[in-house]
């Protein structure tokens, strides 16, 4: 078993992979910047090492103040939660280069899944369903570039090689905008991600966000836990996630189920990972995957009871998953709220002192959360300051739960998308389960 693990990342995650570790007898190491001296999981490492000042330039994507970190407390391993270097296969490479265990996929896996372009062709050949599209990278010709689109049919979407979290995609409906959005996707893309490269995928007009959980070891053992829908989004941010998907037959989960983790061992998976997927019509088509482990893990926790964080320490370790697939059961049903310190109507981000914070309790009830009374939320950073899942038997039991535990929440001092939460909670069409993606920005657009 590893002994001690740096914990590369901040807020809720490093609580999260904390808590794990310490359940597991692992010793633990804090990095943090100099405003994040305070955050709760800090106070409770084993020890801790500030590696920067506040821009996350400086000290969370700061690679050699990290293996140095690691260096100094003479730790085994380093996990990089998710976000910042979480998908960096550089990263992952310099920490296997210094002599330290990567908490995550080999770098190699990390590089092809990363390139949008290298993911579908892998996916393709592994059997995996996927959308539409150029087949590879647009080339300067704008008359070739018409006629892939019009081979593929309106409308397209134009997306970034090195792209993620929303960014460096582009809605296309004529071919008079083609050569413009082509243009401007590429410059986006150089700015956000260094590289121009896009391509060129059919648009789905109203798909639900269906994304599978799998785990892989060293040892030839590849298994997945089942869905989760994420469709409910803003600016193709996820919102709320749950598991399992609304109107997914066992026998669809156990097929796409079984294609992921068959993709797994055709690539040479390690660790947690995530297959994300547009679903419309019955269908399913490949759009990324997360090589890492996602802010909304926990549903899939509540309904299979897989520790997902212990299991990357057991596999990083070398140890073989410890489930088959004949193990994993889905029980039930969770929702996940994530909670951001935002303000509910104009999504502008409000950092400030935290001066009290009560979370919900009850039956089925878990936050995740590194909040406390008193706490500054930096401006710096991500402004998720937690999440809120509950779970119950069924689908109806686990929505009435989570209506009331956000209403029972109390965060003061600052604003919240607490609100927003609860009136997702309480619309009809997100009670009736399988809204498509656009479903969040269109009511959203109604109400303004």
């Amino acid at each position: 078993m590893l002994d001690k693990v740096v914990i590369a990342n901040r807020g809720e995650i490093a609580l999260r992979i904390l808590r794990a570790c310490k359940e597991m007898g692992i010793r633990t190491v804090a990095v943090h910047s100099t405003v994040d001296r305070d955050l709760k999981h800090v106070r409770l490492a084993d020890e801790s090492v500030c590696i920067g000042p506040a821009p996350s330039n400086q000290s969370y994507l700061n690679i050699p103040a990290i293996i140095s970190a690691a260096e100094v407390t003479d730790a085994v391993a380093i996990h990089p939660g998710y976000g910042f270097l979480s998908e960096n296969a550089d990263f992952a490479e310099r920490v296997e280069q210094s002599g330290f265990v990567f908490i995550g996929p080999r770098p190699e896996t990390i590089r092809l899944m990363g390139d949008k372009i290298s993911a579908i062709d892998a996916m393709k050949r592994a059997g995996v369903p996927c959308v539409p599209g150029s087949g590879g990278p647009l080339g300067e010709n704008e008359d070739d570039n018409l006629a892939v689109a019009r081979q593929i049919g309106y409308p397209v979407i134009i997306k970034a090689a090195g792209g993620g979290g929303g960014r460096g995609m582009r809605v296309v409906h004529s071919e008079a905008a083609l050569p413009n959005a082509i243009s401007l996707t590429r410059s986006e893309a150089l700015a956000a991600f260094g590289d121009s490269t896009v391509y060129m995928e059919k648009f789905l007009e109203n798909p639900r966000h269906i994304e599978f959980q799998v785990l892989a070891d060293d040892l030839g053992n590849a298994i997945h836990l089942g869905e989760r829908d994420c469709s409910m989004q803003r600016r193709h941010q996820k919102v709320i996630e749950e598991s399992p998907g609304p109107g997914i037959d066992e026998e669809v989960r156990q097929r796409m189920g079984k294609v992921c983790a068959d993709a797994c061992l055709e690539i040479g998976y390690r660790g947690a990972g995530t297959f994300e997927f547009l679903y419309e019509n019955g269908e399913f088509y490949f759009i990324e995957m997360n090589t890492r482990i996602q802010v909304e893990h926990p549903v899939t926790e509540m309904v299979t009871g897989v520790d997902l964080v212990k299991q990357q320490l057991l596999i990083a370790a070398g140890e073989p998953i410890s489930y088959k697939q004949s193990d994993i059961v889905m029980r039930g049903h969770a929702i996940e709220c994530r909670i951001n310190a935002e303000d509910p109507e104009t999504f502008m981000p409000c950092p400030g002192r935290v001066t009290r914070f009560h979370p919900p309790g009850g039956p089925g009830v878990r936050v995740d959360s590194h909040l406390y009374d008193g706490y500054m939320v930096p401006p710096n950073y991500d402004s998720m300051i937690g999440k809120l899942i509950v779970h119950g038997e069924n689908r109806a039991v686990a929505m009435a739960r989570m209506r009331t535990a956000l209403d029972e929440v109390l965060v003061d001092g600052i604003k919240t998308n607490i609100p927003l939460h609860q009136r997702l909670l309480r619309d009809s069409g997100f009670q009736s389960g399988g809204t498509n993606i656009h479903y969040l920005e269109k009511m959203l657009k109604k109400r303004k």
